[in-house]
């Protein structure tokens, strides 16, 4: 058993994560105040590795300490060797499909540096969205207890496609499946009973607490986890500053509270939640467990610039 830089202890878990999601390039602007239209805004601007489904992966690794952790996703020519690099000095083991037309994502980050840091994105989706089934093996599946889907895969046809497939695979060989919904905007798009209909046979749903409402129409949270829990076997609802909530077959059973902490940028807060979470399960911890050492990462993500965990000190 060791500990990790979340001060959890870790035992090896018994098989592999694989993450499938999108691969991102950040640039991160924290600015003070409203936008100033027309003319400068002074901030301070980074640009890092980032994405919902890599960011995931590189803190369940952090997590994880033996527990082997994998990320199927795709990117352009541009800037594929320096995201590679980037993960595996997560701990994750990558496979990067180049794309040979578009360039790796890209998103902008407002972050208002005020007291809640609340963000802002302009997402150019670029390579990551276009994952599908000829990416996929079943050979990937090779020793992984839990695959875990972006929910932006959703969001355009090619990785739709190869959604289905994967989950297809994983329920052949009885591993489990979680996703996250990952974006309140582009849900709205694609229109809640849609999706509820394309993540048909997940055992984990992560929503925000916008996304839960949205999906359900209910404008409380704890009655809109307990109605996802009719459709998903195990719903964790992430809020923030107010904790998170677990619900299973119709009933929320438990409430998490945060930790405490001083919002430098939320990016990436709810991957930390997430993939922590995640490692947590595969490491066999209960989900309330696994949901308090998903809060104190995302309180160590908000301290933060970017979407990725502290490397090793």
């Amino acid at each position: 058993m060791t500990t990790d830089g979340l001060g959890t202890a870790t035992p090896v878990g018994g098989g592999a994560l694989l993450v499938v999601g999108d691969v991102i390039t950040d640039v991160v602007a924290r600015h003070r105040g409203p936008l100033a239209a027309g003319t400068d805004t002074a901030a301070a601007i980074r640009t890092v590795p980032g994405g919902a489904g890599a960011n995931v992966a590189c803190w369940a690794a952090a997590r994880g300490r033996g527990a082997e952790v994998r990320l199927l996703g795709r990117v352009g020519a541009d800037a594929a060797a320096w995201h590679e690099r980037e993960l595996a000095a997560c701990g994750v083991r990558p496979r990067l499909v180049i794309d040979p037309e578009a360039p790796t994502g890209t998103v902008i980050c407002l972050v208002d540096t005020g007291e809640a840091a609340e963000r802002t994105f302009l997402t150019d989706s670029g390579a990551s969205l276009r994952l599908d089934p000829g990416d996929w093996s079943d050979a990937l599946l090779d020793g992984v207890a839990r695959l875990h889907l972006s929910g932006y895969l959703l969001f355009s046809e090619p990785s739709r496609a190869l959604v289905a497939v994967a989950l297809e695979s994983a329920r052949a060989r009885g591993v489990q499946v979680s996703l996250d919904p990952a974006s309140a905007g582009f849900l709205r798009e694609v229109g809640p009973d849609r999706f509820l209909s394309l993540i048909e046979g997940v055992d984990v749903l992560l929503p925000s607490r916008d996304e839960a409402c949205l999906l359900t129409g209910l404008p409380d949270v704890a009655d809109a986890a307990a109605k996802l829990s009719r459709h998903v076997p195990l719903v964790v609802a992430k809020q923030g500053a107010d904790g998170a909530l677990i619900a299973r077959s119709g009933t929320v059973y438990a409430h998490v509270p945060a930790v405490a902490a001083t919002p430098r940028d939320t990016t990436g807060a709810g991957d930390a939640f997430t993939g922590v979470f995640l490692a947590a399960l595969l490491a066999g911890a209960a989900p309330e467990d696994a949901a308090a050492e998903g809060c104190r990462a995302g309180a160590l993500a908000v301290e933060r610039v970017g979407g990725r965990p502290p490397g090793p000190e």
